[in-house]
């Protein structure tokens, strides 16, 4: 046993080996996507990525069906993914333990929305646990495995960004083997149909009734009275903001917070003088506390966004420990494409098509930001296909319109958008940004590039086959780096009356090894036209005295894509530009 600082992904990892997991699949999304990437590197597990949640959420139900215990991981938005066979799972009940790692995003860090999963647990009716720091998400993690055994019942483990990506220290202990066990043919358990789903019900009534006293007294739940003045209930990451914005507080420490243990709330609601409900996002907490009779102080603490113990000790009128005065004044650092980025060339080209550009969730997405603002929609994964194709039926612009998505959300859930777009007679065109890898969430491996979470190679998606077998009419590959050439062809497919897939094929700067020599501006040959600058490229800049273009050498990767939009030919190798400014001293 060791004493090792981890963050709270690291730790769900560990956890899951120590509880003896032999699969672990799931779909990269932050906060989430580390914990596979630290589970794979354990020996005795296999670990997958999966197109998407659903599909890993099904992969999951097989293993434990086979048996064996299985942690299946995604962000908060991919739950709704995974929805459709988690809340049968909860009927079908588990053979090995099965549990979802499901982390949500206050704030939004990285995502396009909030949602608390916990309305995802009461509605699914499965349990769920929440670690407030990495030591739990380790021992909760074991535990989730225990408690689905033994109530026959998949468990979530809810963690948050800040449990995420957090560090603190860990006992960590070793791996406990657990042999699967041998698969039955059970008809009336593992197959859905209304009669067998309709007893399956009743058997998860039950499970969960046996499951309601257990959150009553299990070690996850606990209270800590100290002055009896104010008592706080709460659960997760706000757990510790509590205890440092309210060190004297007594606090009701919920850990599984579904099913809800009524009982214990009671017991702690009479032995302090107020009752006071912090908890992040959703009052998943505060409306069950009130539904008990139980007065709850208001806060006015808010709905929306991260807390954090200065927030909290506003609102209680209290002092924290410790008080930091903020950076004042600080300079914006808006999030921009890398430099060398091929995403950049196509945005370049579809704000000169002036075209409808229903976007997608990836690195791509910043393409609707200054100076390219050339995205006109981000809804969900895969949506900008859908939505291209019901912008077309409406007609109510004569602008081209086109569905722009990446090669890994493609995968997750872009076909059947372009099955749906051919199925019905549509005519659109869709663009697949294939830069070779899941980018945004830091360059996983997908169907489309061929690279399995272990790093072993796989057969990789032929998207050009794909699209012909699926029934698009044209499919073209285009240099994203060449926005004339991006143009031209945007510019000839959006014309015809069919299904057309454009791919924009390059890899992501950031894999791209052997950089090329970087380019300067000749000075005399700029006409400060900003062509270059309009690329939103962080290697080229305004000079602010003279109104020229500058290139920062140790930024520029020499893609070329300012050589070619520069109509005046005043972007050079950065050693021509050396030679030419001393020919002309």
């Amino acid at each position: 046993m060791s004493l090792i600082l981890m963050s709270g992904n690291e730790a769900v990892a560990r956890g899951a080996w120590e509880a003896g997991v032999a699969i672990g699949v799931g779909y990269p999304g932050t906060p989430s996507t580390e914990v596979l990437e630290n589970l794979v590197r354990y020996d005795d597990v296999h670990c997958e990525w999966a197109p998407n949640e659903k599909v890993a959420a099904e992969v999951a139900a097989g293993v434990s069906m086979a048996g064996a215990r299985v942690l299946v991981t995604m962000k908060h938005v991919g739950l709704n993914v995974a929805a459709d066979p988690l809340f049968t799972q909860a009927y079908v009940g588990v053979g090995g333990g099965l549990v979802y790692l499901v982390a949500d995003d206050p704030s939004m860090h990285s995502s396009q929305n909030e949602q608390d999963t916990r309305n995802y647990a009461a509605a699914a009716k499965v349990p769920v646990l929440e670690p407030s720091d990495s030591s739990e998400a380790l021992a909760y993690v074991k535990r989730a495995f225990e408690i689905s055994e033994q109530y026959d019942v998949p468990v979530i483990v809810r963690t948050t960004t800040r449990v995420s990506h957090s560090k603190s220290l860990v006992q960590t202990g070793e791996r406990a083997e657990h042999a699967p066990g041998s698969y039955e043919k059970d008809a009336s358990r593992f197959v859905m149909i209304p009669a067998n789903a309709r007893m399956r019900r009743v058997s998860l009534a039950s499970r969960l009734d046996s499951l309601a006293s257990c959150v009553e007294s299990c070690d996850e739940n606990r209270m800590e009275l100290r002055d009896t003045g104010l008592g706080v209930i709460t659960s997760g990451i706000v757990y510790q903001y509590v205890r440092e914005a309210l060190p004297e507080a007594s606090i009701l420490k919920l850990g599984m917070t579904s099913p809800f243990p009524e009982g214990l709330v009671l017991d702690f609601s009479s032995k302090v003088e107020r009752i006071a409900v912090i908890e992040e996002l959703d009052p998943y907490l505060t409306l069950r506390v009130k539904a008990l009779g139980v007065k709850v102080v208001e806060t006015g603490l808010p709905r929306i966004g991260e807390y954090s113990p200065g927030l909290i000790s506003a609102a209680f009128g209290t002092v924290p420990l410790e008080k930091r005065e903020p950076i004042r004044d600080l300079p914006p650092r808006p999030p921009l494409m890398c430099p060398g980025c091929p995403h950049r060339g196509v945005f370049y080209a579809l704000g000169k098509l002036k075209a409808v550009v229903t976007g997608d969730i990836g690195c791509y997405t910043l393409g609707a930001l200054p100076p390219l603002q050339a995205m006109d929609s981000c809804v969900c994964m895969g949506a900008s296909i859908g939505m291209a194709h019901g912008m077309g039926l409406v007609k109510s612009t004569d602008r081209p319109i086109v569905a722009v998505i990446g090669d890994s959300t493609f995968a997750h859930s872009g076909i059947t958008g372009l099955l749906h777009m051919v199925y019905n007679g549509g005519a659109g065109t869709v663009m697949v940004l294939d830069n070779r890898t899941t980018a945004m969430t830091g360059h996983q491996g997908n169907p489309v590039s061929g690279i399995t979470l272990s790093g072993d190679p796989a057969p990789a998606l032929d998207l050009e086959a794909l699209a012909t077998a699926v029934g698009a009419r044209s499919v073209r590959m285009v240099n994203p780096h060449d926005p004339a050439e991006v143009l031209q062809v945007l510019k000839e497919e959006t014309s015809a009356d069919h299904v057309s897939l454009i791919i924009a094929k390059a890899p992501c700067a950031l894999l791209v090894r052997e950089k090329a020599d970087p380019f300067a501006v000749d000075e005399e040959l700029c006409t400060k036209c900003g062509r270059c600058i309009k690329l939103g490229c962080p290697a080229i800049a305004k000079d602010p005295e003279t109104a020229r273009a500058v290139i920062d050498a140790t930024l520029c990767v020499g893609c070329e894509q300012c050589v070619r939009v520069c109509k005046a030919d005043a972007i050079v190798p950065s050693g021509a530009a050396c030679d030419i400014g001393r020919e002309r001293s």
